[in-house]
């Protein structure tokens, strides 16, 4: 739940661009929209930050075509619905607004697919600096969870609830919800923050007490984590100053999870001072893990391959440790998932491997 004064500033900031198209045409200029390039190619280091934003090149939402007339029209409309939205009180999801256009009076306005309503809202994003939370707009849920020695204080409609993220919850955790700047953090007993890729992994730390053991918070990213993960993540390290590691598979799809957790992704670069912690340090699987542990592996498909290569000259992972690593990979050949380590015995990630490279990295 959003405050009042976060309300008043979306719908401020939402109403100034509506105002700026009107004054553009009161000008007699055609109607525009620039918006920094979405690509690696603008990607850049903020050296203050320590994270990955866009740069300076920019493209622009133009009325002077069909097509950029259409895009225009299309956030017109959506400004309008989320300011109503806002005044309301009201919130809706990314999959509701992509359904809600077909009512719309001007089937010009109306999206022709979820891609492209979802992309209108990061522009709005982007341009009017103002998170699509305090739009009240919400994703699908993510599913993502928390188990671990964390005490919170959570805003419900109901009012407030305190919630032990071990003692009150069942095995699946607590469920991280869209907003995670509504939470609260009371109390905690947690050395470190943990962050696991893959369910199957998630629920193989918890059955086995890894949690308990090490005072761990684990957080489950369910694959690409959302949004809310990643700030939650965030907030666990800059408010309770707690260091935080990346546990995935050993493939180039999943370095790019913990890319994203890091430094930002490219799609949400606009937010990467909000959502990225620079600080998390990368667990594995390593492709030298593969190698020591003699790991059950898969070939390296072709778009495995290309990704890796993409990989050595994406800024993100332009260091000593990732050129090494990647390459070794690009000679092995082969891949291998997380739960490849059980091939050791279902009890060898918590009792061998994880406690062994968390004390090599001085987290333990």
């Amino acid at each position: 739940m959003s405050t009042k004064q976060d309300d008043e500033l979306a719908q401020e900031r939402l109403v100034d661009l509506a105002a700026e198209f009107y004054d553009q045409f009161v000008a007699g200029e055609v109607p525009h929209m620039d918006i920094p390039t979405r690509t690696k190619s603008n990607i850049v280091f903020d050296e203050d930050s320590k994270v990955w934003v866009y740069g300076d090149r920019t493209s622009t939402r133009s009325a002077n075509s069909v097509r950029g007339a259409r895009k225009l029209l299309k956030a017109a409309y959506t400004i309008e619905f989320l300011v109503n939205q806002l005044e309301e009180d009201r919130s809706s999801t990314l999959r509701e607004l992509y359904y809600l256009s077909e009512s719309w009076d001007s089937e010009e306005a109306q999206f022709k697919s979820q891609d492209e309503s979802n992309q209108l809202v990061e522009d709005l994003e982007i341009v009017s600096a103002v998170t699509r939370e305090d739009f009240h707009m919400r994703p699908e849920e993510s599913g993502a969870t928390l188990m671990g020695p964390l005490e919170l204080r959570e805003q419900t409609r109901r009012g407030e609830r305190e919630i032990h993220c071990q003692k009150d919850v069942g095995e699946g955790g607590y469920q991280i919800p869209n907003n995670p700047d509504t939470i609260d953090f009371i109390d905690h007993d947690i050395d470190f923050v943990l962050c696991v890729e893959t369910g199957g992994m998630r629920d193989r730390l918890v059955e086995n007490g890894f949690d308990e053991a090490y005072n761990c918070l684990v957080v489950h990213l369910k694959g690409q984590p959302a949004r809310a993960t990643r700030r939650i993540t965030k907030r666990l390290h800059d408010e309770l100053d707690l260091p935080v590691v990346v546990f995935t598979d050993g493939d180039p799809w999943s370095y790019r999870i913990y890319g994203s957790v890091a430094y930002g992704s490219i799609k949400s670069a606009h937010l990467s001072e909000y959502l990225a912690t620079p600080e998390a340090r990368f667990v594995g699987i390593q492709p030298e893990d593969i190698v020591e542990y003699d790991l059950p592996t898969d070939p390296l498909a072709d778009s495995d391959v290309n990704a890796l290569e993409s990989e050595l000259e994406d800024p993100r992972f332009e260091t000593d440790y990732w050129t090494e690593q990647i390459e070794l990979q690009l000679d092995l050949e082969k891949k291998a998932e997380q739960q490849a380590l059980a091939a050791r015995g279902l009890d060898f990630v918590t009792e061998t491997y994880l406690p062994d490279r968390l004390s090599s990295m001085d987290v333990l």
